[in-house]
């Protein structure tokens, strides 16, 4: 069942990217700027591996499911995806996995984004922590986590300029 479960996360991951896909196109010819284009390549890296690494330890190390630990965890993995849906819809054509801006264009301010600059990342934090660990893939949640974080200080950087919170 976890297998599918990843099967269910990447499925989406490749929803999310032809979604992105056609809302760049949209947004380009309306004149938006792509900023922080260097590190989107570590960012496909490393959420790809995240869905590697959660087979990979579960198969090789032979991880247990422990229901004490990982029905919570799908719990906080269905609440991630649904405020990344949420985030999706907030922001509608304007959503992307890259950092497209478009010039004079308000700021969002509906939805999650009411409330947090910046919500689909707690979506991708939640996420990267709670689906190792459904089957006990400690490793790789840890590993993720840590290296998630230091690709967001990047990451968090360059949206915050282009959108002008800085």
């Amino acid at each position: 069942m976890y297998y599918i479960l990843i099967l269910a996360v990447a499925l989406e991951r490749l929803v999310e990217l032809v979604i992105a896909q056609r809302n760049a196109r949209w947004s380009f010819a309306q004149g938006a700027k792509e900023f922080g284009r260097r590190h989107y390549g570590v960012m496909v890296v490393l959420h790809s591996a995240l869905l590697v690494g959660c087979v990979a330890e579960t198969w090789a190390l032979h991880r247990p499911f422990l229901p004490w630990l990982g029905w919570p965890m799908v719990g906080v993995l269905a609440l991630s995806q649904g405020l990344r849906w949420w985030c999706v819809g907030s922001l509608g054509r304007r959503w992307n996995t890259r950092v497209i801006v478009l010039p004079h264009a308000p700021l969002v301010q509906r939805g999650p984004y009411r409330f947090l600059h910046h919500p689909n990342y707690v979506a991708v934090v939640a996420e990267g922590f709670a689906l190792p660990l459904v089957h006990t893939a400690w490793l790789t949640a840890l590993i993720f986590t840590v290296a998630n974080a230091m690709l967001l200080t990047v990451r968090l950087r360059v949206e915050n300029s282009a959108l002008g919170y800085t």
